[in-house]
């Protein structure tokens, strides 16, 4: 009876070693793979996330260079806006120099203008009706002075002149120049060319004198206005 619970004992002891055996090489089997699969995981893990910090890294790269762009872009629109500003107030200025050139140049054409317009003008105060209101030298002057082709408006000019010169006297001398006559002639042999009797006729020296002013000046009025300038005629 012993020995057949033995040899049953050690049957059951046998086959239990085998399905320990089994169930070892199966879990070695698994443990084996197990451990074989677990770098492989990794290293596909590992090149995973080097790929996502790759593009991570790719992008902010990216970024980084479109913000750079659109700062050089921005600074170039503001250099360019900068320019146009600069350049509209150089073309303004140039405008407002421009104008206020050619506004100088017509004032400075209008004073010129008038100033010649009052040099042409014959005479802007009372002008006599005839020379019949004069006497002496002066109404001899006014005679000749029509008679040369003169306008009654230019008697109160010659009149001034004269006056200036030698007060219508015929026999005026410039002590200091040597002037003589009515139109102080210097030298006084001058108005020989009309006649010689230059030293003591009054017409002779007015004939000279009118034919001096009308070469010289054109008018006894722009005479006038010259004499007043510099103080001679």
């Amino acid at each position: 009876m012993s020995r057949l619970w033995s040899r049953l004992g050690a049957r059951t002891a046998a086959v239990a070693l085998l399905s320990l055996g089994v169930a070892g090489g199966v879990y070695l089997g698994e443990d084996r793979q197990t451990q074989q699969q677990g770098p492989t995981a990794q290293v596909g893990a590992a090149a995973e996330q080097a790929e996502t910090e790759h593009r991570r890294e790719r992008q902010a790269a990216q970024q980084v260079h479109s913000a750079k762009q659109r700062t050089v872009d921005y600074q170039a629109k503001l250099q360019a806006a900068a320019a146009a500003k600069e350049a509209a107030a150089r073309a303004a200025k140039a405008k407002a120099a421009a104008a206020s050139r050619k506004a100088r140049e017509a004032r400075e054409a209008a004073e010129k203008a008038a100033e010649k317009a009052a040099a042409s003008k014959p005479y802007d105060g009372p002008v006599p009706a005839s020379c019949a209101e004069f006497s002496g030298n002066r109404k001899t002057g006014c005679a000749l002075m029509v008679q040369a082709g003169f306008g009654m408006d230019q008697f109160p000019c010659l009149n001034k002149l004269w006056n200036k010169e030698s007060g219508w006297n015929h026999k005026a001398r410039n002590s200091s120049s040597g002037a003589y006559g009515i139109p102080q002639a210097l030298p006084g042999s001058k108005m020989g060319s009309v006649a010689d009797d230059w030293q003591t006729n009054p017409a002779t020296q007015i004939k000279w004198g009118l034919g001096y002013i009308e070469g010289r000046y054109g008018s006894p009025c722009k005479a006038w206005a010259h004499s007043q300038d510099v103080g001679w005629y």
